[in-house]
């Protein structure tokens, strides 16, 4: 009889639920055990050929029915409406699955859409200063209007901060905890944490009941980094945590942002650390999404609703809301509606000019300064013959 998706999902929060076991050993295991089931079937002698397996550990596997206890930590998920991922769902982040040491399972409160793929961390200090609550705020709230998911850890500080002013923009956003959704910390933040699973998604690794302890948070911090494209660092000293997030997004490859502080402020020296060892300083949203590198695949985007000038909607009367094109690289959201709509007349096959302005029934003027601005921006090559391409690198 052939595992069913509900099987597997059983399995892998039967081998989550077991002490002992941690994001690596858990990976080492699926790699001499494909199946998760597998390895509380596996006689002794395989399981101590794993590194990392001792006889505590498979003290541990008998003396607990797992099995058991993944149906009941189902049935307590699904009555409090928390949904159990596993890397087999498509609502599983695909850059997640890049990362080291996935998370075998997450615990979700909300959902996770395909567009949360277009996500940036923001992260920092738990005591931080009125500046660094500006900055946050300012970050935060001018990218989740631009339509980019803000990911952070629902920590006191710059993580709240950053996750209330993405809600209050309209936009949306992911809170990674530590510990089990049913033992939220910090305790203060359980309101916070509801509104954001309405617009967004509150998500762990922990089993439900999973109180928060030292060594979870530094885990934690590895999924913060690996669901983002960048992480943002606000205010950190040389001893912060946060600092451990900037280097798992160094390791996995995502881009490492830091916001300059006063040169006096001990909140700001883990940020001035990290500019002097090379990471982008950022003075703004639109430094963010400059740098950011192209999406493992187009996303629809889906903006708050704001309120344009009349200039505004002069310019744009000829494009429809709907119309916008999937984005292929977050630069792509600083362009106006009709920037966006010349753009997706492009792609990689040549076109030429002249038929894009037929195409768009805008004045030839207009296009072609969009045209000039589209090349600026690097999302387009002019090529001889009057013909425009998409650019090879988008």
């Amino acid at each position: 009889m052939s595992e069913t998706a509900e099987d597997h999902r059983l399995a892998c929060i039967a081998l989550n639920l077991v002490n002992g076991v941690g994001p690596r050993l858990q990976t080492t295991l699926l790699e001499r055990f494909p199946n998760p089931y597998d390895i509380f079937k596996a006689p002794a002698s395989q399981l101590m050929s794993v590194p990392g397996v001792g006889k505590k550990l498979l003290s541990t596997l008998d003396a607990n029915n797992h099995r058991d206890m993944a149906r009941r930590e189902l049935e307590d998920c699904d009555r409090e409406e928390i949904s159990v991922i596993t890397n087999r769902d498509v609502s599983y982040p695909a850059m997640l699955k890049q990362i080291c040491d996935p998370p075998l399972v997450l615990y979700c409160r909300g959902r996770i859409l395909a567009s949360d793929q277009l996500a940036v961390a923001i992260v920092g200090s738990r005591n931080c200063t009125l500046y660094g609550r500006r900055m946050a705020e300012q970050f935060a709230s001018g990218l989740a209007r631009a339509g980019v998911t803000i990911i952070s850890g629902l920590a006191r500080g710059i993580d709240a901060v950053a996750h209330r002013a993405a809600l209050q923009a309209g936009g949306r956003t992911i809170a990674v905890c530590a510990s089990g959704l049913l033992k939220m910390y910090p305790p203060e933040h359980s309101n916070l944490a509801l509104e954001i699973a309405q617009s967004g998604a509150v998500i762990s690794e922990s089993p439900l009941l999973r109180q928060p302890t030292r060594g979870l948070f530094p885990q934690r911090n590895r999924i913060v980094s690996g669901m983002s494209l960048g992480v943002i660092v606000i205010e950190a000293s040389t001893t912060s945590g946060t600092l451990h997030t900037a280097r798992h997004a160094m390791e996995q490859g995502r881009e490492v942002f830091a916001v300059p502080g006063p040169l006096d402020s001990r909140e700001s020296a883990g940020c001035h650390q990290l500019i002097r060892d090379g990471v982008q300083l950022v003075r703004g949203v639109d430094d963010v999404l400059q740098e950011l590198g192209p999406l493992m695949e187009p996303v629809q985007v889906q903006k708050p609703v704001q309120q344009s000038t009349p200039v505004d909607r002069a310019q744009d009367s000829n494009v429809k809301p709907n119309d916008t094109p999937p984005i292929r690289v977050p630069r792509e959201l600083n362009l106006s509606d009709q920037q966006s709509m010349i753009l997706k007349l492009i792609d990689s096959t040549p076109i030429l000019v002249d038929e894009i302005i037929e195409r768009s029934g805008i004045e030839p003027s207009r296009v072609l300064s969009t045209l000039t601005i589209l090349q600026m921006k690097k999302l387009i090559d002019r090529l001889p013959g009057n013909l425009v391409t998409r650019s090879k690198h988008v």
